[in-house]
């Protein structure tokens, strides 16, 4: 079976284009007022960045289920995802969320100065409503330069840490930081392209390369 169109079970406006750039129709099916998505997203004490993003994502694909079946709406595929950021050889580093302010978005960068950290962003992907969700984790390499004050004081006061992990942007004025990265670009944005694009095609999703699969023989 195919499928013309799947659900986004994300806000992010980067995990919206990046689907774009695959040809991916999509609708969003976004947290209602009644859910407390933020409550998701609260580590477990001592809990490995990749079993977090992991967990995380598919609490995500649990809760859009459970938003669907109340919805109405027609049953597509329902995509989920979520990316965090870790420097694992730190106690204090394991998961590096989005900050909560100005002075929680300068510990997380002053962390990250200087160093290589982790960039980790989970799929799932819920191809029936009596299906489990297919996951997988894509794990990237950031290696950032050292931050002098002056470069965090103007990057905090650019306002875009907020709402993002590791409180930088790679698509953004963050990217200035970045001397190095080894895997995904799109993986570090919150969405890997060439992951999402195996699990579109396991699942029967319609998508621009695979509509253009025929032998041009």
């Amino acid at each position: 079976m195919t499928h013309p169109f799947i659900y986004l079970a994300s806000q992010s406006p980067r995990r919206q284009e990046l689907l774009q750039q695959l040809g991916v129709r999509y609708e969003l099916l976004l947290p209602d007022a009644s859910e407390d998505a933020e409550l998701l997203e609260i580590p477990l004490v001592n809990e490995p960045a990749r079993l977090y993003v992991e967990r995380v994502t598919l609490a995500k694909c649990a809760a859009a289920c459970a938003r669907w079946r109340k919805s109405g709406l027609p049953w597509a595929p329902i995509l989920c995802a979520d990316t965090t950021v870790s420097l694992p050889e730190l106690a204090d580093g394991q998961i590096l969320g989005k900050p909560s302010d100005a002075a929680d978005a300068e510990r997380i960068l002053r962390m990250l100065s200087g160093r290589t950290h982790e960039v980790l962003t989970a799929l799932a992907l819920v191809s029936s409503i009596t299906a489990n969700p297919i996951s997988v984790v894509q794990v990237s390499e950031v290696e950032f330069m050292p931050l002098s004050d002056a470069d965090l004081k103007a990057y905090i006061a650019s306002r875009e840490p907020f709402g993002k992990a590791g409180a930088y942007g790679i698509q953004g004025l963050g990217g200035a930081f970045i001397r190095r990265i080894n895997g995904s670009y799109s993986g570090i944005m919150g969405l890997p392209l060439f992951e999402t694009a195996r699990l579109l095609e396991q699942t029967g999703v319609r998508f621009s390369l695979s509509a253009n699969t025929a032998d041009p023989s």
